[in-house]
């Protein structure tokens, strides 16, 4: 185990004791803090414990803490005390019983005065949650007024006085203990020299790694394992829980004694921790179903065999975790699918989800068409406070907590507004979103899928836009081409070219729908479409002259792929047959017939059964 090294807001606090008369500490106060009980022990206990101790330890007689709901208390402390707690807070004018004496804000104004002018070794009040002290700091109330005009007097006329063995000068010192620094009231702490403000940060590498040790004590198989398998093991936790507190740390070795966890897969109680599922859901998949998938996904995606194996690689991987970063959280899988238009791309976001859920509306879609406003992203992860929709919170924050096993799709995400493409930076890369409320939300266990129109149209030199790849295009002119504009838009016109170095080779370039394919969508179109009607009871067939008729004029133009074939198909023979169904009275049993597309017309002749 490394040197236990003190955290800097408490070194930086002790130094200034014999400077300051008063200190303000704000930021992560409500952790737990590593602290060393013994030498080579370290425990992790609250900021306020820690802080009494290394006080009685630094030479103070005692260390009051003040809170709105208990009054005035004496913590336990490691470091016996030099007066009695009793005693201290009867020669503050406080009625003890057992080290404890109620006392509301007008008792705490009174204490202040009394503990500055108390003679004798140093005693330190701590006030605790000062946060609740005033309900509005810019609006105080006659209680709240007195006491910050009391500690802003108190503060500059306070003298520093030897103590100790030592004689090192001393201060009785006040510590206000608040969530931020603009909690209490601008002008006691603006430029007075006489307060000194301690940031509490959260918890760094060096931080979390002294305190797992201690903590992967208890897990089980700890007391067991080999030393090379400790260190591993305290490896894992160490960056399993980066940008988590020690108070979370604690939950995480709490949660693996109790779920029986063994050390060697702490890593799994901490995305236990994360996410909130108890078992590795991608672990759970049908293996065969994935090794059979190809077949069942090409039923439905025609003509894009490169990337229907592609994507199979990426949920390969996911279940398998080959060549996954599991430090930062990122995601299990990125797909950046680009292409012309009704060519499948959704379609086969949709498909690997229904592959995944086994239903394909399973999965979270955003059409970022409708983020391309500049605080659009406040939908995604939910408003500031202070804001209008702050308690809602974000659409994609609370889908990810509610679903953190999940195929999410970003529908079009060129047209988001690049603000919104930050965000995408982050869960990329930390695989962690913060929402509008503060809450970490992960996306370690999300499949994110990303769809693109980018790269079929450029700008030319005067400014216009012009196709860049066409139908005629081999296939490996369209990819260089779509791949090379992409690479320009994000470098150039939205200047984050760090997006793609995320996404990396998964940019996968969707060909044209070519005409051997486009027949083959148009059977299954067709073929699906009189199912439909074959389950109301009626019968429906199509002449073989007019369905030929019927597939060349579908074909005939692929500029809008399958999604244009459907559009040709509801007006060449889905819009015509309701008509004509509803002008005949249809009724269940009734056998109909198509003829006449040939020749330019539709017509349904009902014949006998």
């Amino acid at each position: 185990m490394s040197a236990y090294v003190k955290p800097r807001w408490l070194r930086d606090t002790l130094r200034f004791l014999p400077l300051k008369s008063q200190f303000v500490l704000s930021g992560n106060v409500r952790d737990l803090q590593a602290c060393e009980v013994a030498p080579g022990l370290v425990t992790a206990q609250p900021l306020v414990s820690t802080l009494a101790d290394n006080l009685r330890d630094a030479g103070y007689a005692q260390a009051i803490v003040w809170n709105p709901v208990a009054g005035f208390t004496v913590p336990d402390s490691a470091q016996a005390p030099a007066e009695p707690a009793d005693e201290t807070l009867r020669r503050l004018g406080l009625t003890p019983v057992d080290g404890a004496a109620p006392g509301g804000i007008d008792a705490l104004t009174a204490c202040l005065e009394r503990l500055v002018a108390l003679p004798g070794r140093p005693v330190a009040l701590i006030v605790d949650f000062a946060s609740r002290l005033a309900i509005r700091s810019e609006t105080l109330s006659a209680a709240e007024h007195a006491l910050f005009t009391r500690a802003l007097v108190l503060a500059h006329g306070a003298a520093a006085r030897p103590a100790g063995d030592s004689r090192k000068p001393f201060f009785n010192t006040v510590i206000w203990i608040v969530d931020k620094e603009g909690d209490l009231p601008d002008w006691l702490l603006i430029e007075n020299p006489r307060i000194r403000h301690v940031p509490v940060s959260k918890p760094d590498s060096a931080a979390r790694r002294a305190l797992a040790g201690a903590l992967l004590r208890g897990v089980p198989g700890a007391k067991d394992a080999p030393p090379e398998g400790l260190a591993e093991a305290e490896s894992a936790f160490v960056d399993g829980s980066e940008g988590l507190l020690l108070a979370d740390m604690n939950a995480i070795a709490t949660l693996a004694r109790v779920e029986e966890v063994p050390i060697e897969n702490i890593a799994d109680a901490v995305r236990r921790y994360k996410v909130g599922v108890t078992e590795d859901p991608w672990l759970r998949l049908d293996r065969d179903k994935i090794r059979n998938a190809e077949a069942f996904i090409r039923r439905r995606v025609k003509g894009q065999a490169h990337a229907v194996t592609h994507m199979l690689d990426l949920v390969k991987r996911a279940m398998t975790g080959v060549g996954t970063q599991r430090k930062g959280n990122r995601p299990r899988g990125v797909a950046f699918l680009a292409g012309p238009t009704g060519v499948g791309k959704t379609e086969l976001a949709k498909t690997i989800t229904s592959l995944l859920f086994g239903d394909e509306s399973a999965y979270i879609r955003f059409d970022m068409s409708e983020f391309s406003a500049e605080h659009a992203d406040q939908r995604l992860i939910g408003a500031p406070p202070g804001y209008v929709g702050y308690d809602v919170g974000g659409e994609l924050t609370n889908a990810i907590r509610e679903r953190p096993f999940s195929v999410v799709l970003f529908d079009e995400i060129e047209k988001a507004h690049p603000r919104i493409l930050d965000k995408f930076l982050q869960i990329l890369d930390d695989g962690v979103l913060t929402s509008g409320r503060g809450d970490r939300v992960y996306f370690s266990e999300a499949l994110i899928v990303f769809t693109s129109n980018l790269g079929i149209y450029r700008q030319d030199e005067s400014g216009q836009r012009v196709a860049n790849v066409h139908p005629a295009d081999g296939f490996e002119d369209i990819q260089k081409n779509v791949l090379g504009e992409i690479q320009r838009h994000f470098k150039l016109v939205l200047n984050r070219p760090e997006i793609l170095n995320r996404i990396g080779e998964n940019i996968i370039v969707f060909d044209f729908i070519r005409p051997e394919v486009a027949i083959e969508i148009f059977e299954q179109m067709a073929h699906a479409m009189l199912t439909d009607i074959a389950a109301l009871g009626i019968t429906v067939e199509i002449t073989p002259a007019s369905r030929t008729a019927l597939q060349q004029r579908c074909i005939g133009d692929l500029s809008n792929g399958g999604r244009g074939i459907r559009n040709q198909l509801e007006a060449h023979l889905l819009n015509p047959l309701a008509r004509g169904l509803f002008d005949q009275d249809a009724q269940p049993g009734d056998r109909f017939s198509i003829s006449g597309i040939d020749a330019g017309t539709f017509h349904l002749e009902k014949r006998s059964p």
